[in-house]
């Protein structure tokens, strides 16, 4: 694999506070790009952004709402003159239980999150791309996207729709320059998996630390996905649990 230069290219992270989000805005710094972070955690991006230097603004946004997202696409715009990337990251796992005894404000809330959160970047950030011809659109999906989970009615739920949704910006956008993935990154070692754990609900919570991957993994899949080596998955959710996959990438 080849290192992708990023220098010149401006990329959206939501949830980039912490976790896969905050490792991704770490590879990309280090490939060149500019970049734009936005969390709801002011402080924590306030405190990566200072460590990655002047090439990085943050701004908190709570991307359920699209005029949020809509300030993040123009805040790229306006500090760094284009955007060239949308890493639609953030996501949150809980309130975990079972579907007859969930509380239906925070499942909602979790739809709003993980799937609407996912629309409203989407929406923000498509006319800009393809009134510049071009642009690539990354979504952080799960393999809870395609396989049920005790407890997880809301996470899987979500991530099936946002997984639609990749496909369905595919279909509509790929012929205007624009490409469309998703990415599936296994069990990842973050704050989230810290709460699952500690729900004690369905075999994931039983893994130990070690089976997860850390998130400089998804990160530097993330990065790959740029690249034209990717071309081919245009459309498509890639799995880092696909050992093939992973050596194109060149993760051990």
């Amino acid at each position: 694999m080849q290192a992708t230069d990023m220098t010149g290219k401006t990329v959206l992270i939501t949830g980039a506070s912490r976790g896969i989000g905050a490792a991704a805005a770490r590879v990309f710094a280090d490939a060149g790009a500019s970049l734009l972070l936005v969390a709801r955690s002011e402080a924590l991006l306030g405190e990566l952004a200072a460590e990655l230097g002047p090439r990085t603004r943050a701004l908190a946004c709570d991307v359920a709402r699209f005029d949020h997202m809509q300030r993040a696409v123009d805040t790229a715009l306006e500090a760094f003159g284009r955007l060239d990337v949308l890493i639609n990251n953030a996501g949150v796992i809980e309130p975990i239980a079972p579907l007859a005894e969930s509380d239906p404000d925070g499942w909602a809330r979790a739809i709003d999150i993980n799937l609407t959160g996912v629309y409203n970047g989407m929406r923000a950030a498509i006319p800009v791309m393809q009134q510049a011809g071009g642009g690539t659109i990354l979504n952080v999906s799960s393999g809870a996207a395609h396989n049920p989970l005790e407890g997880w009615s809301h996470y899987c739920a979500s991530k099936a729709g946002a997984a639609m949704l990749t496909k369905c910006a595919h279909h509509e956008c790929a012929a205007g320059g624009l490409r469309v993935m998703g990415l599936s990154p296994g069990t990842v070692a973050t704050q989230m998996q810290h709460e699952i754990k500690s729900s004690g609900v369905n075999p994931v919570s039983a893994l130990d630390w070690s089976d997860h991957v850390p998130p400089e993994w998804p990160a530097r899949a993330l990065l790959w996905m740029c690249s034209t080596d990717a071309d081919d998955l245009a459309g498509t959710e890639i799995s880092l649990r696909d050992a093939g996959i992973r050596a194109r990438i060149g993760l051990a």
